[in-house]
Order: C-alpha cells, then structure tokens, then sequence
C-alpha cells in the first residue's frame, strides 16, 4: 500500500457518520419522510376528533394512554399536544429538511460542478443534530404531562406555565443550530466552489433558490434560537422575559415570577423568523419546478434574471412583513398601515415568479411525466394559498379571519399543495440521480391524481368554515352553535384526509421498490442540460471524473445550432446537425 492510499471506510464511516454531501443528502430525505409520515398521521387523530367529537378513535383508540384519550376518545389536553407537534414536525422536522437539507445537499454541489460542500464535517454535524432534535421533540409524548400543547406558535404566557414545553425548547435548539451549520455551508459553497466558467448568471434556478433560502435561515433563526432561550429560563429559572405583572394563574397570583416581562416579544421574535420560514418553505421547491418545467418543455425557461431578481426581492422584502400576524394584538394603526403596505408588495415577486413559470409553458413541447404533472399541479394550488393571504394581509379583513380555519387553508395551500407537491415532483425527477433507477410511472401517476383530490378535499373546505367565523384551535366544534352548520364540511376535510393517507401507500413502495428492483436508466434520462445530469448515476465519490467546465448557461434546450434539443453546459460547442 502506498504512503498516500487511504484505508477503505467502514459501514459507519460510509452510511452513517458520513462526510459525502450526497450521503448525507440522502440521510436527510427518508429522515424527513419519516417525520412528515409521523406529523401527518398526528393530523389523522385531531380529523377524527373534529369530524367525530366524543367519539372513540377506531382501532388505535385503546392503545393510547388513558391520560391521552380515557376511553379511546382523544381528551383536550391531548388534542392541544396533538396541534403543536403536528404543526412544529411539519415544517421543522419535515418540509425544511427535505427542501434544504435533502435537495439541497444532493443537488447543489453538483449543480455547480463542486466535488462536495465546502464544510463536509460540518455538514455531517447539521445532520446529527437535526435528528437528535427530532427524535427529542418526540420523546416528549412520553415524558410526564407529555407533550408542548401551547400551539406550533408557542405563545407566553400560557407556554411558559404549560407542561411539556421544556422539552419543545431544547430541541428547537438543536434543530436552529442544525439550520444555521447547513446555512453557511450552502453560502460558502455555493461563492467559492463553483466549476470554472460557472459564473453567478450561470447557476441554476433552483441553485439560486437555495442560495436566497441559506441566507434567510442565517439572518432569520438566531432571533428565535434567542427567543427559545429566553423562554426557557422563564420556565426553568423563573425570569420574567415575557411574563408579565400581575398573572393570575389558577385562581392565584403567579408570584415565582417577578413579572414585568412582556408577552408581545415573544410574538415579535417568532414571527421575525417565522415570516421569513414560509419563504424557506416556498423557495427550494419553486427552484424544483423551475428545473422540471424547463426539462419537460424542452425550452429555455422564460425570465431567468426576472425569477432570480424576483427571489432576492422576496427574501429581503420577508423580514419587513412579520407584524401582519399581529393585526389583533393592538399595535398602532401607523404600524399597521406599514405592514399592510409592505404585505402587499411582497405579494409582487410572488406573482412574477408564478408567471415565469407559467409563461415558460408557452410553445413548448410538453412532455407530462410523473414529475411535470407534480410540478403543473403546484402553480395553480400555491396560486390559490398566494391569493387567499391578501385579505390576511389587510387589517380589516384580517381582525375577522384571524386565528380562524380560513388561515389553516390558505397556509396549507402554500406548504402542503404548494411545497409539498413540488418536493414529490423533486423526489420522482432526481430519483434516477440518486440511485440510477427509475421510479415506476404508472404508480406515480396513481400517486398524483389521488394526491392532489385528497388535498383539495382536505383544505378547500376550510376557507368556508373560517368564513363562518370558526375558531381554528376548538377541541370540540359542535360546543358552539354557530359552528354546526360547518359541521358537515369537517367531516369531508377528515374523510380527505384518510384517502390522502390511502394514495401515499403507492409511493412508499413505489420509492422502496424502485432503489433496488425499479428500471435502470443511464446517467442522463432526462436528457436535461445542468451539471447534475453529466455525472454518472449515482454520482462516485469527488462526483465528476475531472472538473467539468462550463461553457453556457443552464437551460440549453432545442438549440438551434445543436443536433439534439438538448446541450449541456459543459459541451465546449453545439454540434450542427
């Protein structure tokens, strides 16, 4: 052996503790499947109780605790459990994971022809201590008193004396932490291990998405990690950041606190990183779709620098739009004029993304694969979840809405038939990078159509039940009268969701099947133009067989001085026909 071989790693060195940024990319997508099938199925027990109230929970109702559900009916403290984990999984265990740390990983350092992330060891560190985050947040149905049941928002006062909460903050922490490693990786990464000739206006979209997206996580999450901090010392060391004088809790003056703190930052700072977190949401998948619609139109896609422009804008324009979640909390009619104004702007780099990718349809020679059909699906329903926010921008509108089912549609339109369906088109187009097999296309397809019916059942219900005024955090809606007349429309959204739960099953065994058993397909089945698609599938360790060099910019298609309508960035000239 030479004196520079290097010893071949171990099992736990190669799968687990790894260094390789598509390793780790990977570690990142089934553990935030994982979560989002956990999260999901969390939402499946509250359903039933708003369908159902008072009745017992099929099958599974005796398994659970009698503390949680005494009789197999599901009580109100358990419910409370069931919507701050399901809200808090969702979108910090399973929708930013997966965009980020899953697509992100895997595809943006061969996008720009990198051999790996800038800081491999810290990239395996964001990794581990986004799982013990998750896993910890978990643990905490098992601890006494159980879960964090103030809301996914966690609102003092009420978080600090609930039970549960202690846990929720700790992981918060480590999942932060987690968020602001990745975010400086992709930052330096993306500046300075770019392949010759891979210049800024070179970079893909979705390359774009998670460069604008690693800065909102950097500037955004410390004020939260700050805020979490505070909050536990107020539950821990009875300080009095956010508790205020004179609490009366139980009936008695709630002395072990000094008081004088104030409720409202908490608010302040949850939603300053909170604001900013949807467009993390939204971001990495509408770069996914933009990598998708161009493939499958066989066309440049329409307004590159307008999309990147349009990103850049709308990551800043997010930090100055928080307060529009606090209409109600008595702010000055100044302030709210502000972030009523700045609500309405940013609604613009929204629309003219949207419209780029709508326009880039045009004249195109459409192919509908599994992965088109995910991706023309997310730009009318995240239209939908962009036009129901305007009146929860508007003061008026907004004091009515608030805190009502209309925000639970309009917010799940955005994350779940928006982000969501983008990340499924995602995981069905980089499939055969991964693992150099295709996924079945008959089972996607069964995957989709059922998908997209279900969610539309799930959410499109709830914009008339919040019209009708109903509260979104009621354990049992019938208590109030003017809530039954929705009634029947709650019983649609649960039976939606259990079909949804139905139509997933093919694409779990669709995704298993397919990494050993699925057709094997070459390095480049979609015949698409970036970096990540001239590397073999899937991609050896250092990715490329010798540094690529880029010649063009992303999106090559049906070039008419090339004989194929396709010419990658690294082909040194196109070649007639």
């Amino acid at each position: 052996m030479s004196e520079h071989a290097h010893a071949e790693p171990s099992f736990t060195e190669r799968y687990v503790f790894s260094v390789d940024h598509k390793v780790i990319g990977l570690q990142y997508l089934v553990t935030s499947f994982v979560f989002l099938l956990l999260g999901f199925s969390m939402v499946l027990l509250m359903r039933w109780q708003l369908a159902f109230p008072g009745q017992p929970l099929p099958l599974i109702g005796r398994l659970l605790s009698a503390s949680a559900a005494p009789g197999g009916v599901i009580g109100p403290e358990f419910y409370n459990q069931l919507g701050a984990m399901h809200g808090t999984i969702m979108v910090f265990l399973g929708i930013v994971p997966l965009g980020v740390g899953a697509f992100g990983n895997y595809v943006l350092p061969l996008q720009i022809g990198a051999p790996d992330m800038a800081f491999p060891r810290m990239n395996m560190m964001s990794y581990w201590l986004y799982l013990p985050g998750g896993l910890l947040m978990l643990s905490s149905f098992l601890l006494p008193g159980g879960a964090a049941q103030s809301g996914w928002t966690s609102y003092p006062p009420l978080s600090v004396i609930n039970p549960g909460q202690t846990v929720w903050l700790l992981a918060m922490v480590l999942l932060i932490t987690s968020s602001l490693l990745g975010s400086i990786n992709f930052i330096v990464t993306t500046l300075n291990l770019r392949a010759p000739g891979m210049t800024l206006w070179r970079m893909p979209v979705f390359v774009w998405s998670q460069f604008v997206t690693a800065f909102l996580l950097l500037l955004a999450f410390p004020p939260l990690e700050a805020a979490a901090v505070l909050q536990l010392m107020d539950r821990v060391f009875h300080t009095s950041f956010y508790m205020p004088e004179g609490l009366i809790v139980g009936g008695q003056l709630a002395s072990q606190w000094s008081g004088g703190g104030q409720s409202l930052l908490w608010q302040h700072l949850f939603w300053f990183l909170a604001h900013p977190e949807v467009y993390v949401l939204i971001l990495p998948p509408m770069g996914i779709c933009a990598e998708i619609i161009s493939n499958n139109t066989r066309k440049p896609i329409f307004g590159y620098k307008e999309i990147v422009y349009a990103m850049m804008f709308l990551g800043t324009m997010s930090f100055v739009v928080w307060a529009h979640h606090m209409f109600v909390s008595g702010m000055s009619t100044t302030l709210s004029n502000f972030f009523l104004v700045t609500t309405m702007i940013i609604s613009v780099p929204s629309v003219a993304l949207l419209t780029c990718l709508i326009l880039s349809l045009k004249g195109g020679a459409i192919r509908f694969t599994t992965p088109m059909l995910f991706a023309l699906a997310f730009l009318p329903m995240f239209g939908i979840g962009g036009l129901t926010g305007l009146p929860l921008g508007l003061t008026v509108t907004d004091i009515y809405l608030h805190d009502t089912y209309y925000v639970i549609g309009h917010f799940h339109y955005v994350v779940v038939t928006g982000s969501l369906i983008a990340l499924f088109a995602g995981t069905y187009f980089w499939f055969p990078k991964w693992f150099g097999r295709r996924m079945d296309d008959t089972l996607g397809k069964i995957h989709f159509w059922g998908t997209l019916a279900a969610m539309n059942g799930i959410f499109l219900p709830m914009f008339a039940i919040g019209l009708q005024g109903q509260s979104r955090r009621l354990y049992d809606p019938t208590a109030h009268l003017h809530n039954l007349i929705g009634q029947p429309l709650h019983v649609v959204s649960t039976v939606s969701a259990f079909v949804l739960m139905l139509f997933q099953i093919p694409v779990i065994y669709n995704f298993f099947y397919s990494m050993f058993r699925g057709e094997p397909t070459d390095s480049n089945p979609w015949k698409a133009t970036t970096l990540d698609w001239q590397c073999p599938s899937p991609p050896p360790h250092g990715n490329f067989a010798k540094l690529p060099r880029v010649y063009r910019g992303p999106y090559e298609y049906s070039h008419p001085d090339h004989r194929d309508d396709w010419l990658p960035q690294d082909a040194e000239k196109a070649v007639a026909s």
